[in-house]
Parts: C-alpha cells; sequence; structure tokens
C-alpha cells in the first residue's frame, strides 16, 4: 500500500509520461506512444482525472489540491475558444478581456491583479503548457486544441513560484497521436456574425517521433455594435484572429522523451475597449467630457442604456489626431481605433530517467510578444456637424505599444523509490524584459493647438514637432528572478502522508523610464517678454531616469497532511504561503509625480512592495457507489498583505499605484459528479461560499478616496456561486448518437470596484449554457446547436470613473461587461 500511494504521487510520470488519461468529462487526446501506458492505468476506473497539481501526474481524487479540471472534449462541445468564458464552470473564477494596461485580469476566490497595469505580475498564474507567462495580454488571445485546463485554487507558490499568490490557471495543448488522425471544426456564430474553423493533423512520423499540427482562424464581424449616432469610421468593431501550432513528440527510448511546442498567433481588432458601457450615475446624465479647465466641455454623446450592449466610442477628435509622435502605427489613421498582436511562444520539455528511481525533467519556455493597439478613453465626447450629424469628439487617446520578451528555464528532479520518502527538488530562472512604449493625451492641450517652438529663456529654442499629443513616454523593465525549491512526499503509515518543502526566490528589476516629447505648451511656462522656461509641473522633452531598482526575495514554505480512509475517501490539511514580487510602477505620467521625482532624483514613489499570502485549508474527496458518484468539499482561511492593487482617478486623470494593507478570505468549495444509472447521463455540480474583507487600513492614494475600506467586503467577491451541468448521450442506433448539454452557473453578486464604500454592487444573476447535437458515437462526425449565455444575461465585471470628469459634478463610471448571447452552429468531423 505505502509503494502503490508513493508512486499514485511521484511515479505516475514514468506510467502515464506527460499527462495521459481518460477525463472524466471525455476521452483526450494521447501523447504518442503513451496510449497503451494509458489506458492501463485507466482501465479500472473510466472517470479518472489526471492533473499535475504538484507538477507530476496525480489523479485528481488524491492529489490533496483544490483543483476544477474541464477536459477538452467539454471545450469543443460548447466553443469555449476564450479564457473569459470558462468562468461559467469554475465559481469565484473572474475574467476581464481588454483594456490598455495588462490587458486583462484573472481573479479567484476574490484575489486578483488590476487590468490597469502592465506592472503587476497576475496574482493567478496564467500557466500554458508548463511555462508561466508574465503578460496578461495572453488572454485576450483565443486557445484551441486544448487537452485539458486546470484551475488550482489558493497560494501555489511552491510548484509554480513566480506569482500563484492567488492560484494557476493552466492550459495544456493538445499533444500527437498514437496512430494517424485528421480533424476539423466550424461554425457560425449569429449574434455577433462570427466565423471560427480550425483543423489538425496528428500521428506517428516514425516509431519514435510524433508530430501534430494545428491552426485556426476566427472572424467576428460584430463583436461590438455601436450606439446609433456614435461618430466612428467603424460602426461594428470586429476582431479576427490566427493561431497555429507544431508540437513534435519524441521518444527514443524508455528513459527519454521530449516534447516540443511552438506557437505563433495574429490578433487584429478595431481598438482596446472591449464591451465597455457608461454608468450616468446619481446624476442621471451624462456627463460632459470636461478638459482644460472647462475651456473644452464637450458633449459625451452616450444614451446612459448600459443593458443594449451598444456602445459610445467614438474615434478621436480631429484636433487630437492627426499628429502621433513616430514612429507609431497610430500615424496615419486619423483617430480610428484599432490593435494588433503578435506572439510567439516556443517550450521545450525532456523528461530523462536517470536511473530507475531518479527522473530529470527540463521546461525551457520562450516568449515573445509585440502589441500595440489605439483608442479614446474619454469613453464619449462628439461635436455638432452640418445638418445634424456628429463630428467625432473622442479624447485621451493613447497607442500603448507592449513588447515582452521572456526566457524561462525550469530544472526538476524527481525520485520514485519504492520505500516510504521522495523527493523533488528543483531550480527556476527568468529573465524578461517588458517595453511599455506610449503616446498619450492626458491634458489633450492641443486643442489649443499642436506643439509649436517655443523660445526659451537664456537663448535657444524648443523646436516645435506638429504633434497633437500630450507626450510620449517608454519604460523598460528588466526582471531576472532565481528561485530553488525542494519538496518531500513521506508515508508515515500507510493511510498517512506528510508532504511538504519550500521555495526560496530572488527577483530583482531594474527600470529606465525615457520621455522623448513633451508637448511644448506643457513643457514650458511663460517667463515674460515671449520667453518660456521649463515647467515645474511637467517634464521636458528628452528626460530620462537612469537606472531605477528594485529588489526582494522570499522564502515561502508548505505542508500537507492527507489521511487515506480508503481507496474512495481522502482528507487533507495544508498550511500553505505565497509570494509575488513588488516592483516599478510603469503607468506614471510625466506630470505629478514623475515630475516630481524627477526634480528630487526620489522614485520611492513608484515602488509597490510584495504581497504575500498566508494561511492553510482542509478538505475531503470521496467516490460512493462503485464509482459513479463523486463529492469533494475544502473549506480554506488565507490572509493576504500588502495586496498589489491600482486604481485611477478620472478627475485628475491619474494612476494610483499603491498596496492594501491586508485581505482575508475564507469559504467552502464543493465539487460533485455522477455518472447516474440513465445510460449515457451524467450530472455535475460545484458551489462556493466565499467571504473576502479588507481587514487593515486601505486608504486609496493620489484623491481616489479618503475612505478607509477596513472592513468592507472585496470587489470581485460573491458570497455564493457555482453551477450545475448535464451531459445525456442518447443512442439513436449503432453509428448516430443525439448529445443533450447544458450548464447553469449562478453568481450571488459582487461589489466591482475597491475605491469607497459605495461602489457599484453587480446584483445576483444567473447564466445558461445549452447543446444540442447528432453525431457518430465515436466522434466521427458532428453537427451542433451551441448557446452560451442562452437568456442574454448581461453583468458587470469590473468598474471605475469614467476620464475626464467635472470636478464636484461628473458621477459618471465605466462598467466593463461580459459578452451577450452568442449562438453556434458548428460542424467537425474526425478519422
Amino acid at each position: 500500500m505505502t509503494t502503490l500511494r508513493a508512486r499514485n504521487a511521484f511515479g505516475m510520470r514514468r506510467a502515464l509520461l506527460c499527462g495521459v488519461a481518460l477525463s472524466g468529462l471525455a476521452a483526450m487526446p494521447s501523447v504518442a506512444y503513451a496510449q497503451d501506458a494509458a489506458d492501463t492505468a485507466a482501465a479500472d476506473d473510466d472517470n479518472v482525472i489526471i492533473v499535475q497539481a504538484r507538477r507530476q501526474n496525480e489523479t485528481l481524487q488524491e492529489v490533496p489540491v483544490t483543483v476544477t479540471s474541464i477536459g477538452g472534449d467539454t471545450l469543443q462541445k460548447y466553443n469555449i475558444d476564450n479564457v473569459a468564458d470558462v468562468t461559467s464552470r469554475v465559481p469565484t473564477l473572474n475574467v476581464q478581456v481588454g483594456g490598455s494596461g495588462s490587458g486583462g485580469q484573472i481573479s479567484l476566490r476574490g484575489v486578483g491583479s488590476s487590468n490597469i497595469s502592465a506592472a503587476f505580475d497576475s496574482a493567478v498564474a496564467f500557466e500554458f503548457d508548463g511555462v508561466i507567462a508574465s503578460s496578461m495580454r495572453l488572454v485576450q488571445s483565443g486557445f484551441f486544441d486544448v487537452e485539458q485546463i486546470d484551475v488550482l485554487r489558493g497560494p501555489q507558490s511552491l510548484y509554480f513560484g513566480k506569482s500563484a499568490t492567488a492560484g494557476v490557471l493552466s492550459i495544456r495543448s493538445a499533444n500527437p497521436t498514437a496512430t494517424w488522425q485528421v480533424g476539423s471544426q466550424a461554425s457560425y456564430e449569429f449574434e455577433e456574425k462570427g466565423y471560427l474553423a480550425n483543423a489538425f493533423i496528428s500521428g506517428p512520423v516514425t516509431d519514435t517521433l510524433g508530430i501534430r499540427l494545428a491552426a485556426q482562424y476566427n472572424k467576428i464581424d460584430e463583436f461590438q455594435r455601436l450606439q446609433a449616432g456614435t461618430p466612428a469610421v467603424n460602426q461594428e468593431r470586429g476582431l479576427k484572429e490566427f493561431i497555429g501550432r507544431l508540437t513534435l513528440d519524441w521518444n527514443p527510448s524508455e528513459r527519454f522523451r521530449a516534447n516540443f511546442k511552438l506557437q505563433y498567433t495574429k490578433n487584429e481588432n478595431d481598438g482596446a475597449i472591449g464591451t465597455a458601457e457608461i454608468n450616468c450615475g446619481a446624476n442621471g446624465r451624462a456627463d460632459s467630457v470636461f478638459l482644460l479647465g472647462g475651456a473644452v466641455n464637450i458633449p459625451a454623446g452616450y444614451d446612459c442604456n448600459t443593458n443594449d450592449q451598444r456602445y459610445f466610442l467614438p474615434d478621436a477628435a480631429a484636433q487630437l489626431a492627426a499628429g502621433v509622435p513616430t514612429p507609431s502605427k497610430a500615424a496615419g489613421r486619423n483617430g480610428v481605433p484599432f490593435g494588433e498582436s503578435e506572439i510567439w511562444f516556443g517550450r521545450l520539455q525532456f523528461d530523462l530517467d536517470l536511473s530507475d528511481t531518479l527522473a530529470l525533467t527540463s521546461v525551457t519556455g520562450l516568449l515573445n510578444l509585440n502589441a500595440v493597439d489605439f483608442d479614446s478613453y474619454s469613453y464619449g465626447g462628439f461635436f455638432p456637424g452640418p445638418n445634424g450629424t456628429r463630428l467625432p469628439g473622442g479624447a485621451g487617446a493613447s497607442d500603448p505599444i507592449n513588447k515582452l520578451e521572456q526566457y524561462t528555464q525550469e530544472l526538476r528532479l524527481t525520485s520514485d523509490f519504492d520505500g516510504s520518502f521522495n523527493f523533488m527538488l528543483g531550480a527556476f530562472y527568468e529573465d524578461r524584459t517588458f517595453t511599455f512604449d506610449t503616446s498619450q493625451q492626458g491634458v489633450n492641450i492641443s486643442f489649443f493647438g499642436p506643439s509649436g517652438p517655443r523660445p526659451l529663456v537664456g537663448g535657444g529654442v524648443a523646436p516645435g514637432t506638429g504633434f497633437t499629443y500630450d507626450w510620449d513616454k517608454t519604460h523598460i523593465t528588466k526582471t531576472e528572478a532565481l528561485s530553488f525549491f525542494g519538496s518531500v512526499l513521506f508515508d508515515i503509515t500507510d493511510k498517512l502522508e506528510l508532504s511538504g518543502g519550500v521555495r526560496w526566490t530572488d527577483e530583482s528589476k531594474v527600470q529606465t523610464i525615457s520621455v522623448p516629447y513633451v508637448h511644448n505648451s506643457l513643457a514650458y511656462v511663460s517667463a515674460g517678454g515671449g520667453l518660456f522656461r521649463p515647467s515645474p509641473a511637467f517634464l521636458q522633452s528628452g528626460y530620462f531616469s537612469g537606472p531605477i531598482n528594485f529588489d526582494d526575495d522570499n522564502i515561502s514554505p508548505e505542508v500537507t497532511l492527507k489521511y487515506q480512509a480508503n481507496e474512495d475517501l481522502n482528507f487533507f490539511a495544508s498550511y500553505k504561503t505565497g509570494f509575488k514580487s513588488g516592483g516599478i510602477d510603469n503607468s506614471a505620467l510625466p506630470s505629478n509625480s514623475l515630475s516630481q521625482a524627477a526634480a528630487t532624483g526620489d522614485f520611492s514613489a513608484l515602488i509597490f512592495k510584495s504581497e504575500k499570502a498566508e494561511g492553510g485549508e482542509v478538505g475531503f474527496k470521496s467516490q460512493w457507489a462503485g464509482r459513479s458518484f463523486t463529492f469533494n468539499g475544502t473549506a480554506f482561511y488565507y490572509v493576504f498583505t500588502d495586496l498589489q492593487v491600482q486604481n485611477f482617478n478620472a478627475v485628475s486623470v491619474q494612476f494610483a499605484t499603491s498596496n492594501a494593507g491586508e485581505l482575508t478570505t475564507k469559504g467552502i468549495d464543493f465539487e460533485s459528479r455522477w455518472t447516474t444509472p440513465v445510460e449515457g447521463l451524467s450530472l455535475s455540480a460545484n458551489l462556493s461560499y466565499l467571504d473576502a474583507q479588507y481587514t487593515d487600513t486601505f486608504i486609496q492614494p493620489l484623491g481616489i478616496s479618503t475612505v478607509d475600506l477596513n472592513g468592507r467586503r472585496g470587489s470581485q467577491a460573491p458570497e455564493w456561486s457555482g453551477n450545475i451541468a448535464a451531459d445525456w448521450a442518447i443512442p439513436l442506433s449503432d453509428g448516430l448518437e443525439l448529445f443533450l448539454s447544458t450548464n447553469a452557473a449562478y453568481n450571488s453578486g459582487y461589489i466591482t470596484d475597491e475605491a469607497t464604500l459605495n461602489d457599484y454592487v453587480q446584483p445576483s444573476f444567473w447564466l445558461l449554457d445549452a447543446n444540442v447535437s447528432i453525431g457518430d458515437p465515436d466522434g466521427k462526425w458532428r453537427l451542433s446547436l451551441i448557446a452560451q449565455n442562452l437568456t442574454d444575461e448581461i453583468f458587470t465585471i469590473t468598474t471605475g470613473g469614467r476620464p475626464f470628469l467635472q470636478p464636484g459634478v461628473g458621477d459618471d463610471f465605466v462598467m466593463t461587461q461580459n459578452r451577450g448571447r452568442q449562438v453556434f452552429v458548428q460542424t467537425s468531423f474526425r478519422f
């Protein structure tokens, strides 16, 4: 018994070779040449789900970690091709896509990292094929040909390092198959008028080499439909995306395996602002775009209807659109929003058996991201035109260029002893360079004219450029992280297992800030006599900060005790800690904090502290009635200190980066699955209770709020959330099957911001997905009608102040919402 359980935790790697098994949701694609081993492992139980929650292949029912697993077949059945679409299957998971900062946000159990700041690592680590991706811009990209998605809740720093203070969202793409297979899927979506097609070919090239080629193209014509009368070239904002992936799996001997993945993603869209409505606040009117102390006051234009999925997103005003600091892809577009991104991802993993009892795993990751977008962040604005027409009046535009070059290397040495003791030792290294280069209109001074020459006191002239942007600035942040970790597993008795370990991390960051251009009307003030001197409130063109340094190290321990009452009942208790390095804010503007830092040489206001988590959970995992019924539960309690937070002051147009004093989360998660006595019918359900509160002083800086949030509920933290799903495969004949499936998700509602005691509260809501399919029982062909969010329920994910409000008068705010109903007709085949 001792030997068997030790191998379940640390030795399944040899038996299953890279995580291949049959999911409880569906049979999943297998790694080449591992199918026989996988089938053997799953022969006694068709409901085995394999996860890698401790960087090893373990069954979902035996691993002492709270994990929700979604198989590739389920993703295909519901046409889920975006990270945000997974939320209806995972209670307390919240995903926001879009924005000009990090480009996205993932939160679990009420803990996440702001989508505004590109300086933050995500508190929920985003892992793709074993590589932690540092940029949340990846959540904007779709995914396809997925083998499995695992969501790990709670701190996971021991095995996943880097961030992972709140959990891990892990995506594993499909691998080569043992026999040649070809598959394709095509769908048309009626609401957004979207087309999607993907295909793969997979099989053995030789006895030792497998290959898989997969590609997907997605084009949506009406991702966003604009409100009637919106002055914009694109009345329907669309997007299109191509993803291509090559996978090679080489297994020249029983002791060595190498797996290589190379993926390219190209995304184009009609603007960075996602599905964002404007709430007109307590005064009930669309507040004007208030600029330059009221010298420019632009009618907002939106209709205050936040539920019609019609967005007022104007093009940039002509006075602001023309002169973009070059080089920029926004130049020459006359203020019409757009977005482009290219992502190259490469991963090489090899597994080498050094002996019968020791194995070495190496995971090398390369990520190259190049993204640029343009939009007007006034979220409104028009000028009256001839014959009752409207001319574009968008202000607050920016053209952020995000570039990421990331290299990671992880090594793991794992034992597979027959005795009661096993271990894992590992090392991790990351080298990352992130460039955030953007021209911005924070003041919109070019309503008074483009940047012209300024004769200076003492002689000389600040030359005019003709640019209509307020400034152009570039933050380059170089990160180097090194960590070592070790874990042990010890069978105290045949039924009692003790496991745990520690990770030491050292992370250093160096940032430089350059400001090659500042509009002369901001950079200089009148000195009389037609001469000008440098402004004390703004930087001047050509500023360079020199290196700004941040360094921190941490020790994160973890320990778990598991009691196996019998083969179908496990209890566990864990103590866990988490660590997410602090850093240097890259959203500071060439006014206020940055100009003050430049004058004094003190950049401490740009530094945010490291985020830490500490707490634990107790749980059980059980199977009943011949393993046809699964019921798991976890109770947790965690305290997060120095939670990294960023908000936006919509009046002064300043970003506020800070650390919340303390957030305490506690609650219970339940999960169940039932293979019913009715042939082909299975049910599953999840339910979570969450209590998340700020438990120490937390006051937003820079005038966002003077209210202490201590004692207030955390944002994006529903008290109750859950889902129930039913899948029914009904045989019609030997070669024909009817498939019916539905998923209903409930959320009790949550606070959407973290600024005041009166932030907007999203009321409770239900989401309903459904699928009706007919096809071959073995999946050779299928015709499906799929509905996501069938009732067209619109809910708000996050909120924040609308920029450029009149002080003391304006109260409008931005509501980032989900996508509405999507109805697909889909056909697929595989042979």
